[in-house]
């Protein structure tokens, strides 16, 4: 019951936070001498205009795709590991949400190397490519015939070192505002506290850990057009700050953080609602259901 409420939270949270995950990757990869975003809103409101609405979800499909087993993973490893470190402390939160951000680059990794290329596809530099893929899994197919394993776990090892804090700071954060405001407490304002302290937390994990986020879109990004322009995370890192200066690595953060309190609140209220509906006729209410919802995935 903890594992559907999780996905469908999950799957909320997607719809919810796509077009700013959308916006974000285009920000972060926009070429800095023939810019087409001047900012969030534009980007927005020219995605809209050329593409339609529709334009803010492309590659979808990838994170809907992937939800079921990333929640799978991040609800088992977290419970896991928490139950191994033996005491329910902020540490041991993010002790054990380290754990499992760090297990869940494995799916996570390729899903957002298709999201990337679909986000993408059709603008800028990459019009002539806009037939290459048809959806998520059409992508990950191609990327694998063409460039095997490796190719479609581009970018594995920033997306690891950007999960393991991340998911660190995300548990700890929730652990520590669920504390402070008292959610074990049976009042009528247990969801309101809830959805707080997800949104907060989602902002929290995003903050330390975004700099590396925008190298990770830059790298699974490079090669579309058929041009590698790095060869590696430091050459990306080093290209990228020579050119653009240190305001590179906050490309897109706008539109990130505008995404991150949507989602985890998003989330937080259908796993509640799916919770106390699923258990209506137990005698458990929103409190007791707590330890259950702590745990939600989609960042």
């Amino acid at each position: 019951m903890d594992f559907l409420a999780g996905c469908a939270g999950g799957a909320a949270g997607v719809l919810v936070g796509h077009p700013f995950d959308t916006v974000k990757v285009r920000l972060q990869v926009q070429s800095i001498s023939k810019p087409l975003y001047r900012g969030t809103y534009h980007c927005f409101q020219s995605i809209i205009k050329q593409e339609s609405t529709l334009g803010l979800y492309k590659g979808v499909g990838s994170p809907m795709m992937g939800l079921t087993f990333i929640n799978a993973l991040v609800f088992g490893v977290q419970g896991n590991a928490l139950r191994y470190l033996g005491k329910d402390t902020p540490f041991n939160q993010f002790l054990a949400g380290s754990a499992a951000g760090a297990i869940q680059c494995v799916i996570c990794c390729p899903m957002e190397l298709a999201k990337t290329r679909m986000q993408l596809q059709g603008t800028g530099e990459y019009k002539s490519k806009s037939k290459t893929y048809k959806n998520s899994l059409d992508c990950l197919v191609k990327i694998h015939r063409k460039e095997g394993l490796r190719g479609i776990n581009r970018g594995m090892v920033t997306t690891f070192f950007r999960e393991t804090p991340s998911f660190g700071f995300y548990f700890l954060t929730y652990d520590c505002l669920t504390r402070y405001l008292h959610c074990e407490s049976n009042d009528s304002w247990i969801i309101p506290k809830l959805l707080f302290a997800g949104g907060m937390s989602g902002i929290a994990s995003w903050l330390s850990t975004y700099p590396i986020d925008v190298i990770k879109s830059r790298l699974q990004a490079d090669g579309i057009g058929g041009v590698n322009h790095y060869n590696g995370i430091v050459d990306c890192v080093r290209k990228s700050y020579a050119v653009e200066g240190w305001r590179v690595f906050t490309r897109g953060l706008t539109s990130t953080l505008l995404r991150a309190f949507p989602v985890n609140a998003a989330t937080f209220a259908i796993v509640t609602l799916f919770l106390m509906y699923m258990r209506a006729d137990d005698t458990m209410n929103e409190c007791e259901a707590r330890p259950s919802i702590q745990q939600p995935t989609s960042l």
